[in-house]
């Protein structure tokens, strides 16, 4: 094999190399990729592991890769030491029907794009049950941090036609109770999501077109498989990974090759395995919070067709009757859509703002306006910088923004600049954009709820805080200014499911990082020993939602606080203070003397190092790079200065 990715990985199948499932969005290998990775090990054996050496690293799998590429990236990031800036390895226990050796060092490779260091735990063919079920396992005593459940519809007994409906159905079900088991043993060591993959059905139909209408096809007992796991999923039990979706959309002839599952049991073909790799490692991602917030928007030739500065209003090319109007309508409406499950939208352009402006005040057909985008960049400066402004003007990382151009220089200079920014590959042709832009994954979420939709309405009332609070000169004045009601509660059912959305997603307002799935979360409501509080707030620009999450356990005299975490949009706002005041209350009321607090430092929780000092608790010690502080609730004093109102319902 060559070192050029795009001509190796190509399909044979209907998913070719000029379509977005091909990988499209990411520019093909760089020639001298293996020369580079040579490189950053010859550094890494020199001078040590950094920040830096980490990017270097993320920058080479940010290309379409084959599965030899990303088993050499997967090498070296093995052996990539701890060290600031780079971030700990997430433990993936992977587990499933058939071979999935090639899997591991293809996921670990892959998940480099998304900003995760993965350390892929294999178990030996045809032992996934038992390594699962006995608590002393190899698997347990890794301790893994995630899971990944790859069924197989041959090996679950679904390959066969069966003539009785009754006995299908039987089928259907043995097959989930074995799903069910499987997760049932990994929840005993698994800290983390337990992600469990979609069936992929048979390419062709045993019985024709009475495939669907009859319960016994292989087709049939497959979907209602997998409408069985989707409405497992919806309980938050497990996370689901598409990859039948995945594998309809590439082409089912093409997603499995007989010859290979005869030979060697491999479920899918090599040529699909970066593909593969590429779609569980985002859904991974998405349950980690790594999910992208942000589309930056460049505007001529993007949103429109022509060059609005040279062109006038009149002269752009957008709207019906055109094949090329109609597809950059067709990316407006993609936009608008995003926006609507609570992608926030930005525009970053090198226009004259007040003609970038009037097309979206002005033109009849702009799908897009104004209060459409959050914020609006329009200007003379180069794009990383504009970049830079939007970040920072809606108080986010880097790494949050996807930002989509026409211009492949534009895009070059991006990636040069900043690495962090998800800039995807775009095809010649304006109606691929949004197929290109979607098949990359970067939106992809595990759950969506009310307070996602509203996301876009939340941020707009965050970027004008962040206004006022930089013109502001008082800022106990400013923060009264705000008018701000916090409310505690105790956990319920009504907020499940955002409450397990904020423990697995946070990673920076988060003192341990102690992830839970939805089914724990409900345990903890109302349990005995236990302390729950989730926290909302609303100020006179809107509704933040729930932004914080609260569990304490009782100890005798002690409550140690097992989770803290936090939005970061309500940092410097003194919420932290009116939590603990809520907390302290109700651990005096329960006859505690002490609260015991834990930080557990990561890559990205620095932010709250100082978190328990700044509150008022005492250093208690330490266990290894863990942290302990307390509080002494007798001599303790809540704030009689908070600028807020507070309501205390738990």
């Amino acid at each position: 094999m060559t070192e050029q990715g795009p001509s190796v990985v190509a399909p044979r199948g209907p998913a070719g190399p000029d379509t977005p499932l091909h990988l499209g969005w990411l520019p093909p290998a760089p020639a001298d990729f293996r020369a580079r990775l040579t490189g950053l090990r010859t550094r890494l054996r020199a001078e040590g592991a950094g920040a830096a050496e980490w990017q270097a690293l993320r920058a080479l799998a940010m290309h379409a890769l084959d599965e030899p590429q990303l088993a050499r990236l997967a090498r070296l990031s093995a052996d990539l030491p701890q060290a600031p800036g780079v971030p700990a390895a997430l433990r993936l226990a992977l587990l499933g029907d058939g071979t999935l050796s090639l899997l591991g060092p293809a996921l670990t490779g892959t998940a480099l794009r998304r900003g995760l260091r993965l350390e892929v735990i294999e178990t030996p063919y045809g032992a996934a049950m038992g390594e699962a079920l006995d608590p002393g396992s190899a698997l347990h005593a890794a301790r893994p941090d995630a899971a990944l459940i790859a069924p197989d519809r041959r090996l679950l007994g679904l390959d066969g036609f069966e003539p009785s409906g009754q006995a299908a159905a039987e089928k259907v079900a043995a097959a989930l109770g074995t799903l069910r088991t499987l997760a049932g043993g990994l929840r005993q060591g698994v800290t983390g999501p337990v992600l469990v993959q979609t069936v992929v059905p048979p390419a062709l139909p045993f019985l024709g077109g009475f495939d669907r209408l009859h319960p016994g096809s292989p087709a049939a007992m497959v979907a209602a498989l997998n409408a069985a796991l989707a409405d497992w999923a919806l309980s938050g039990e497990i996370i689901l990974a598409d990859i039948a979706g995945l594998a309809a959309a590439y082409g089912l002839a093409a997603w499995e090759d007989a010859q290979h599952w005869h030979g060697a049991k491999l479920p899918f073909t090599p040529d699909a395995l970066p593909l593969h790799a590429e779609w569980v490692a985002r859904t991974l991602a998405a349950a980690r919070g790594l999910s992208a917030k942000c589309l930056v928007l460049d505007l001529d030739n993007t949103l429109w067709g022509g060059v609005i500065g040279d062109d006038g209003l009149e002269g752009i090319v957008l709207g019906q009757g055109s094949a090329g109007g109609e597809a950059f309508l067709a990316v407006q409406r993609l936009a608008l859509e995003l926006r609507a499950r609570g992608v926030l939208l930005a525009v970053a352009s090198k226009n004259d703002d007040a003609v970038a402006r009037r097309a979206f005040r002005e033109h009849p057909e702009m799908l897009l306006r104004e209060e459409h985008i959050t914020v609006f960049q329009a200007n003379w400066t180069d794009k990383a910088e504009n970049l830079r402004a939007i970040a920072k003007g809606l108080d986010i990382g880097l790494d949050a923004l996807v930002f989509l151009d026409d211009n492949p220089a534009e895009r070059a200079q991006v990636r040069a600049e900043l690495p962090q920014v998800m800039v995807p590959e775009l095809p010649e042709e304006p109606a691929l954009y949004p197929a290109t832009l979607m098949a990359a994954g970067y939106f992809d979420t595990t759950s969506f709820g009310a307070e996602d939709a509203g996301r876009a309405a939340l941020y707009a009332g965050r970027a004008e805080r962040l206004r006022l609070e930089a013109s502001a000169s008082d800022m106990g004045a400013y923060l009264r200014s705000l008018d701000m009601v916090c409310t505690l509660r105790p956990f319920d059912a009504e907020g499940r499911a955002r409450i397990a959305q904020l423990i697995n997603k946070s990673n920076q307002f988060n003192l341990t990082t102690r992830r839970r799935a939805e089914p724990e979360v409900a345990a903890l409501t109302g349990a005995p020993g236990w302390h729950t509080m989730q926290v909302r707030l609303a100020d006179r620009f809107g509704d933040n939602g729930m932004i914080g999450v609260v569990v304490a356990e009782a100890r005798g005299t002690d409550w140690v606080i097992d989770t803290w975490l936090m939005s970061c949009r309500v940092l410097k706002r003194r919420v932290e203070e009116a939590v603990l005041a809520g907390l302290a209350r109700a651990a005096r009321a329960a006859g505690a003397q002490r609260l015991v607090g834990r930080y557990i430092p990561t890559a990205k929780n620095g932010l709250v190092a100082g978190h328990y000092a700044a509150l008022g608790f005492a250093p208690a010690g330490a266990e290894g790079e863990e942290t302990l502080w307390q509080l002494d609730l007798a001599a303790w004093a809540p704030p009689d200065d908070l600028p807020m109102d507070i309501i205390d319902e738990t």
